[in-house]
């Protein structure tokens, strides 16, 4: 989207400061006017005193509004200009002043740069044809003298040439001004715009900030609670199924729920301090879990009653905590999911494989059969960590029943890992009884 084209708007504090120049300017023409007129500037061919009263108004009332309208200003105080020089009205050093101002204001606050230029180059040509034919006609009267004539530069060409240079200067700053006016306005305004606009992005990057980190805070949650209150559950009711007849057994399982309960308090408690540490990470970055890890959870997994293999295929080679830590709470997830919705009799593998190009998890699951994949926020959580780890997951039903989740981590070498062998299958355990 085009930026919108710079404009000028004067403020309500600057109109009163051109109020304020226009009376200080007046009652400057008005002190000029009368000391002009006790020297007798122009001699006996002086206009009126009192038309220096009408040409200070002209002159300066203009300026009261020169940042609202500078053309029809810089116009007036030009014309009234002219009409007192060529009328030799006793006031000479104020008007000047004001031209100058009003020149100066249509190259610094004209929003219309061409018209701006058009104005400025016309009134400044023009008052140079004046002044040409004021000092040819000059010239010609002086001419019978013998000092303009005696040498190449005489003390009336000189003098001429002194006004011309001055007229030079005279205009050329006026230009020049304004334009530097005009565009460090410009600058400044294109600055305050790219202020406004990092503070905007600052806003929100803070806000995309607090999200993100709601979002970590959520999944942890629904990591840590969902997988030990899941266990707990299914271990209470096969306590409460046995209590009768098998009190040994329900002691052995209600000694399983005070462990999980245990693992669940310890890992919030981990979650809380690291929420707690200023500048800390949500994620599990204070958590010391690794991919060997797992196995622990294959063995609750078995103690809750969801029989599960573990398996690692290739040679393990080192992986960053991250990725691990995000592994292990997709394996986690997943066997929570296996546990709740499987049904009777389910079974389930775990395998971890490693080749050349990363590191892979799956969890396969028998049971029940699944027409529709339900986005939960188990399956969000998953996603976004195996995105997070730079890695892609795939959840897909099985055909046989039960679930598939396989996700995968790319590695890339950087001397810390080892150089993985020919990929062989090792079975590291085998639980077939709950």
């Amino acid at each position: 989207m085009p930026a919108a084209p710079f404009t000028r708007i004067p403020s309500v504090r600057e109109q009163r400061g051109d109020l304020v120049l226009a009376a200080v300017m007046f009652v400057g023409a008005v002190l000029s006017a009368a000391l002009s007129t006790v020297a007798e500037i122009y001699g006996d061919t002086r206009a009126e005193p009192w038309t220096a009263l009408v040409y200070a108004v002209a002159v300066t009332a203009p300026l009261a509004v020169r940042r609202r309208w500078p053309a029809p200003v810089a116009v007036a105080i030009s014309l009234a200009y002219f009409l007192a020089i060529t009328f030799q009205v006793p006031e000479i050093y104020v008007g000047n002043i004001a031209m100058f101002v009003s020149l100066y204001t249509v190259g610094a606050w004209m929003n219309n740069r061409r018209a701006a230029m058009i104005v400025r180059v016309s009134i400044i040509v023009g008052m140079f044809v004046w002044l040409i034919i004021t000092m040819y006609r000059q010239a010609i009267e002086e001419a019978d003298k013998a000092e303009v004539a005696a040498g190449l530069l005489s003390p009336y060409l000189a003098f001429m040439l002194i006004q011309l240079l001055l007229n030079v200067l005279y205009f050329g700053g006026a230009y020049y001004f304004g334009e530097r006016s005009w565009h460090a306005a410009q600058e400044r305004a294109v600055l305050e715009q790219r202020t406004a606009e990092l503070e905007k992005e600052r806003e929100v990057t803070a806000a995309q900030a607090v999200a993100l980190d709601r979002v970590r805070i959520a999944r942890e949650l629904h990591d840590v609670v969902a997988h030990h209150v899941s266990v707990m559950g299914v271990q209470a009711g096969a306590a409460r199924l046995v209590i009768d007849q098998d009190p040994e057994k329900s002691k052995s399982i209600l000694t399983g729920i005070e462990a999980s309960a245990r693992d669940a308090i310890h890992e919030l408690r981990q979650l809380l301090e690291t929420l707690r540490t200023p500048g800390g990470e949500t994620t599990d970055v204070a958590s010391t879990v690794t991919l060997d890890d797992i196995r622990s959870l294959v063995e609750a997994s078995t103690e809750a009653g969801l029989p599960t293999h573990y398996v690692v295929i290739g040679e393990p080679v080192p992986v960053p905590s991250i990725v691990a830590v995000n592994l292990y709470r997709i394996a986690q997830e997943s066997l929570t999911n296996a546990r709740r919705h499987a049904g009777v009799g389910a079974t389930a593998d775990v395998r971890v494989r490693y080749d050349d190009d990363g590191v892979e998890v799956e969890i396969v699951n028998t049971g029940r059969a699944v027409a529709v994949l339900r986005p939960g926020l188990g399956q969000l959580g998953m996603r976004e960590r195996a995105a997070a780890s730079g890695g892609t997951l795939d959840v897909a039903p099985r055909a046989a029943g039960g679930l598939r989740v396989r996700a995968r981590v790319p590695l890339t070498g950087d001397g810390s890992q080892t150089e993985p062998t020919a990929p062989t299958e090792t079975l590291i355990e085998t639980s077939t009884t709950s």
